[in-house]
């Protein structure tokens, strides 16, 4: 269960890492958009695991890793951004968040010739 605290640095840490990737993508011209979907706070507040989602999905691999590989740069922009909210930044874990994709994926399968219920 999370404490009231955890819960308020992972909506904080959403909405600051939302506007770091948006200047991130705005900055390079990139043809992706990255959201923050998730985030969640270890109870001791060292570890953040942080769910992205990433359109469109054809460029999502290579973004993410780019995500990754710039992880250093993003924890030091959000540790300046929320240097009076906490004393130490926590260490930022990404995960590519694919549930919108399964979610669209089960949508088009009811939608399609494969659905037996249509047939009634």
């Amino acid at each position: 269960m999370e404490s009231q605290r955890m819960q308020r640095i992972s909506r904080e840490l959403q909405k600051e890492l939302s506007s770091i990737f948006q200047k991130m993508t705005k900055d390079v011209n990139s043809p992706v958009m990255i959201s923050v979907t998730k985030t969640r706070v270890s109870p001791d507040l060292s570890l953040a695991k942080v769910y992205l989602s990433i359109f469109p999905t054809v460029h999502a691999q290579p973004a993410f890793e780019e995500v990754v590989k710039n992880s250093p740069v993003i924890m030091k922009t959000l540790g300046n951004n929320m240097k009076q909210q906490l004393r130490r930044v926590p260490q930022l874990t990404f995960y590519l968040d694919d549930s919108l994709d399964y979610a669209q994926n089960i949508d088009d399968q009811l939608k399609g010739k494969d659905n037996p219920l249509e047939d009634i």
